[in-house]
């Protein structure tokens, strides 16, 4: 009887979580038995938290919508919404910033979509940066892991000369593994970047996983001249896509920053929606997800989540 007890304690203190947002998104939590232990069941829960724009047939941020106006599908399958709600909360965000040769005259505006950005975003999110040529590093100082500061951010971008070749790949892998390691429920990247990749270990595919098991939205900001040959759109696109960000391609300082300040009013506006997977699939297993909003008499709505996920597995003690 007491294994019973014990199943349902550790379950009550799941759910627990999960009613205050602090569920691990995108883990599959196995409670149960290990050799020595006392208890003799097992209960696997994949809970995943989506974070979800919806914008007006005229790109407006659309609010005010309630649960009953939301239906999630995982491959195909109606899901049925534990989580639901919408609040402007602090945010962690990776600022990863190319400085590759290409890059050297860009710098200035990168400088100024970072202001617009801490100047549209929430007083207590708080920022990092990854700088990338052939090498990665990290921007700030090695005692600071995050900043709410822009004179710390502007140090950070600017004392890192322009120069080399592009590990794209690489540093999107360790912003990614710095997030993970961030308390905070909502995560993002903005990747500021020509796209392109000479010099990294991984790869595409290996960092688009690396994304799907992360609960991080990814925005990217396309940064090149049109003759750029090393300029690689299609990644920015797919990076975006998968994580239910969007990839913009300003061609000017000023669309440069229009962009920041969208991404950071993006963010504050997100509905927070999660659910139990009642998924069979193998825990390993890539599934498609697929957000609706209905907005009855308010028109067509454009709603974006991320497009899938890989679960990543958690074992309560």
């Amino acid at each position: 009887m007491k294994a019973g007890k014990e199943i349902v304690r550790r379950a009550a203190f799941s759910w627990s979580l999960i009613a205050f947002g602090q569920a691990p998104p995108l883990v599959e939590q196995t409670v149960g038995q290990s050799v020595g232990e006392p208890f003799g069941l097992v209960v696997n829960v994949d809970f995943v938290v989506l974070h979800t724009t919806v914008r007006d047939a005229k790109g407006q941020l659309t609010s005010a919508l309630l649960k009953s106006n939301f239906t999630v599908y995982e491959d195909g399958t109606r899901q049925t919404i534990r989580l639901f709600k919408q609040e402007d909360s602090p945010v962690s965000v990776g600022l990863v910033v190319d400085h590759s040769g290409s890059m050297k005259r860009k710098l200035g505006d990168v400088v100024a979509a970072a202001k617009m950005f801490v100047d549209s975003s929430n007083s207590d999110d708080e920022l990092f940066v990854v700088n990338f040529n052939e090498n990665v590093t990290l921007g700030l100082p090695a005692a600071l892991r995050f900043t709410k500061r822009f004179d710390e951010l502007t140090r950070a971008i600017a004392n890192t000369p322009a120069t080399g070749q592009t590990a794209l790949y690489d540093a999107i892998a360790v912003a990614l593994e710095r997030l993970q390691s961030d308390p905070r429920e909502k995560k993002a990247l903005i990747v500021i970047s020509d796209g392109g990749d000479n010099a990294s270990r991984r790869t595409l595919a290996e960092v688009l996983v690396l994304a799907e098991r992360s609960n991080a939205v990814i925005y990217t900001l396309g940064v090149f001249d049109p003759a750029d040959p090393d300029r690689n759109p299609g990644a920015l696109k797919r990076l975006a896509a998968a994580t239910g960000g969007e990839a913009y391609f300003p061609a000017s300082r000023e669309a440069i920053v229009a962009a920041a300040d969208r991404i950071a009013r993006d963010i504050r506006h997100q509905y927070i929606i999660g659910y139990s997977s009642n998924s069979v699939r193998p825990s390993n297993a890539y599934r498609k997800i697929r957000v609706v909003a209905d907005s009855g008499e308010r028109g067509r709505l454009n709603v974006r989540a991320r497009a899938g996920y890989r679960p990543t597995r958690a074992v309560a003690k």
